[in-house]
């Protein structure tokens, strides 16, 4: 059969988007896009926001529009944690945010018989890692390695704890494996990704800690990029960062998660950590490693956020003097605390984010600009403005002239910056 997958959220998502689409090819069946014609069209949906689920329901209904006798399937985030809701849409299967790979034998099911299938679980049940293909995100450059997934944290705003259910923990040794083989398959560079990767090991016997399987996987594929994904930012200890500094081929490039630099405002939200904490692990990652670039998120607007409070973040920011930052004005999700609080008006939240936004840009130019003059390995994805794009090992995007370096790890001297981009010289043929 011919399957199309239309992908809304996080870089987990996309993941096991990818694992589905190796499953279904190796079945012996067509992926093809989703703009095509197909057999079957899955919704992989996100619901960090109700913004995210009406995404879901509109491409779900433009489908059942436009391709009326192809069997529609929904899955994710969405499912799980409104399956009430979800029942009642037109369509042909409904699956949560477990079992992926039973999911492909129900789709083929759904295909054969045009029944309607549903396959809710219980998310705080789940004890078991779910080992999936590992993927890439650009061919034979960047894979994705999934090693956690579940959260607990239970931050206000936040309903990804009820879709994903208790931490899970991919064991060391199969880390190790999975990433030997993407290695082997030509990839140059790693990044470990997961719901919350902070609490990697707490489920695993002797409860090891994230930096014990950064350095497995790191020792696994010495010629091969490791990166980090988002961290909580009392992840970064003194131990931490002594041991990750060691390690040749882990890229200096950290996500602290901040959202709000008001402690009041991290209270509301039931972060676990505040600002005194969280500057101290930027101050860590500073003073172990070479201009390190650590970036974040941030919500303007959160419920009972004050004009002073939010001035309060300004300044911190730029205490941090992030080398960039993702910012969101706050978005109601309904079935959470935070959307009971008190809400500020759209257009407050809305100003705040570009004020934000305008402190982020100044810290970029910045930081962009402390790379000029330094010489760095760039790994190479794509033909861009008649030269080479690719990345450097903080994650800045590095355009160079030249031609078919596709996948290739090269020493460029950064000469400028245009925009965006750093520009450089190769320093070798």
């Amino acid at each position: 059969m011919r399957v199309a997958i239309y992908t809304l959220g996080c870089k987990v998502n996309q993941y096991e988007t990818q694992a589905m689409e190796q499953a279904l090819r190796s079945r012996g069946h067509t992926v093809v896009d989703f703009s095509a014609e197909a057999d079957a069209y899955v919704v992989n949906s996100c619901s960090v926001t109700a913004v995210s689920d009406q995404k879901s329901r509109q491409a779900l209904h433009r489908v059942r529009r436009e391709r009326p006798g192809a069997v529609l399937a929904l899955c994710g985030c969405y499912a799980q944690t409104h399956p009430g809701e979800t029942a009642a849409l037109d369509v042909d299967l409904v699956a949560g945010t477990g079992n992926r790979m039973g999911f492909i034998a129900l789709l083929e099911q759904a295909v054969a018989e045009r029944g309607r299938l549903t396959a809710i679980d219980r998310a705080f049940d789940r004890r078991e890692f779910e080992l999936l293909p590992a993927g890439g995100l650009e061919s034979r450059t960047r894979a994705m390695l999934k090693v956690e997934d579940g959260c607990v944290n239970f931050c206000s705003y936040c309903i990804i704890p009820y879709a994903r259910g208790p931490v899970r923990s991919l064991p060391q040794d199969l880390a190790a494996e999975q990433a030997a083989g993407l290695a082997a398959a030509g990839y140059r560079e790693i990044v470990l990704t997961g719901i919350e990767i902070s609490s990697w090991g707490r489920d695993l016997p002797g409860r090891p800690e994230l930096v014990d399987l950064v350095e497995t996987v790191c020792r696994a594929v010495p010629g091969v990029r490791i990166r980090l994904g988002s961290l909580e930012p009392r992840t970064v200890t003194a131990e931490f960062c002594r041991r990750c500094a060691a390690l040749e081929n882990l890229c200096p490039q950290f996500h602290l998660s901040l959202q709000s630099g008001c402690d009041e405002t991290l209270r509301r939200m039931n972060r676990k950590y505040d600002t005194a904490r969280y500057l101290r692990s930027v101050e860590l990652l500073q003073s172990r490693f070479h201009r390190p670039a650590v970036t974040t998120d941030l919500i303007t607007g959160f419920p009972g956020e004050s004009e002073a409070e939010f001035s309060q973040t300004l300044d911190f920011i730029r205490q941090c003097g992030f080398a960039k930052m993702h910012i969101f004005p706050y978005s109601v999700r309904p079935g959470t605390p935070a959307a009971k609080m008190e809400q500020i008006p759209r257009a407050v939240k809305a100003e705040r984010a570009r004020r934000a936004a305008a402190v982020a840009a100044e810290m970029r130019r910045a930081y962009l600009a402390g790379c000029v003059g330094e010489t760095c390995p760039v790994l190479f994805e794509q033909p861009e403005a008649g030269g080479f794009l690719g990345r450097a090992p903080n994650y800045m995007e590095v355009l160079v002239q030249g031609r078919n370096l596709h996948n290739i790890v090269k020493n460029v001297h950064i000469t400028g910056q245009n925009g965006e981009f750093l520009v450089g010289e190769l320093t070798e043929a």
